[in-house]
């Protein structure tokens, strides 16, 4: 039996409306709120990157546990905003945590699943027996090029999972995935700002993926879209989460709970990992948890889980989800956003 035994978040307290970034570029706000699905967004401040937001979320993952860092024998930190080019930041955690020396660390990157391809391989290596426990993190400072229709979404937010196979909170049911070469977002080498496909990135790509994981974990585990308590799928906007769940058979009570983006906005790497901590802050003991990541280039990793007794007992050491979301927010002007950014215009 592997599964989750601690998880953490964190969330910058800063942030954008979205009339506020459209009155800048003279675009129909309302427009935007009602067809993404989108009212604001979190913002980094200027020195919280990447790594700072990956070992405040680690942190409150190891508080949940209550283990000893010295313990976690991997730390998989999954980003498309790493700090560095070439400097791991994975190294950066775990020597924060406590964790090093004696620990196996990696950087991954998959568009906006790297942090489920984290957790995939901590859940992996927890059952072959490599290590007692291991870390996957999801982590992003998203980049959005000023004007785009990703500057109303691109955000910033992490979340952490420690994977074990004692005192667990959620026990991990089975896992599946879904990938195809389909480039429907990229960001080259040495370029400031991701491109992406327009309308492809929809149907041919999130949908087509994220439905691919959902079908085939639900033939694998002989399970149907009501005998699951809660879903989570990848949010790049409030919208086409929803879409997805509706068009598969879930009802919104079981998506509601890991539903984030409409106020938190994309996190990339930390979106389908973020509702997942929002729906273990809610989940009751035998409850069963699906959740369905999306990567461009394009890929999805789905996995269930069932939340154990545990899960009551220490869900509230540290903020939950929504707490962090909704109190102490500092609301900017675009100026200062762009300053925190240091925004730049895209060359043509």
């Amino acid at each position: 039996m592997v599964g989750i035994v601690g998880y953490g978040t964190h969330i910058p307290r800063y942030r954008i409306k979205v009339e506020e970034i459209a009155k800048v570029w003279g675009a129909d706000a309302p427009s935007y709120k009602k067809g993404l699905n989108l009212n604001e967004k979190s913002v980094p401040a200027p020195d919280e990157d990447c790594a700072t937001l990956a070992v405040n979320a680690a942190r409150n993952a190891v508080r949940r546990a209550g283990i000893d860092p010295q313990d976690i024998g991997a730390v998989y930190v999954g980003s498309e905003s790493h700090p560095y080019a070439v400097k791991p930041t994975g190294t950066i955690v775990s020597e924060a945590l406590g964790a090093c020396p004696y620990v196996h660390t990696a950087d991954l990157e998959f568009a906006c699943k790297a942090g489920t391809e984290g957790l995939f391989i901590a859940l992996s290596l927890v059952k072959a027996g490599e290590v007692t426990y291991a870390l996957a993190i999801g982590a992003d400072t998203s980049q959005g090029a000023p004007g785009d229709a990703l500057e109303y979404s691109a955000a910033a937010g992490a979340a952490a999972f420690i994977t074990g196979s004692n005192n667990l909170l959620a026990e991990l049911v089975d896992t599946h995935c879904y990938m195809t070469d389909t480039p429907d977002f990229w960001r080259r080498e040495h370029a400031y700002y991701p491109e992406h496909g327009g309308r492809f990135t929809g149907e041919p790509a999130y949908e087509k993926h994220v439905h691919g994981a959902t079908n085939a974990i639900l033939k694998k585990t002989k399970m149907k879209p009501e005998d699951l308590d809660y879903v989570i799928f990848h949010q790049p906007n409030g919208k086409f989460p929803v879409n997805a769940a509706k068009k598969l058979g879930f009802k919104e009570p079981q998506y509601r709970h890991g539903l984030l983006a409409p106020t938190l906005g994309n996190t990339y790497s930390g979106s389908s990992p973020m509702g997942l901590a929002a729906t273990l802050d809610e989940a009751k003991p035998g409850d069963l948890i699906m959740l369905v990541s999306y990567g461009s280039g394009s890929g999805s990793d789905a996995f269930i889980f069932r939340a154990t007794e545990r899960l009551q007992q220490v869900r509230d050491i540290v903020p939950r989800v929504r707490k962090q979301l909704d109190e102490h927010k500092i609301y900017v002007e675009y100026g200062t956003y762009a300053k925190f950014r240091r925004k730049i215009l895209k060359p043509e």
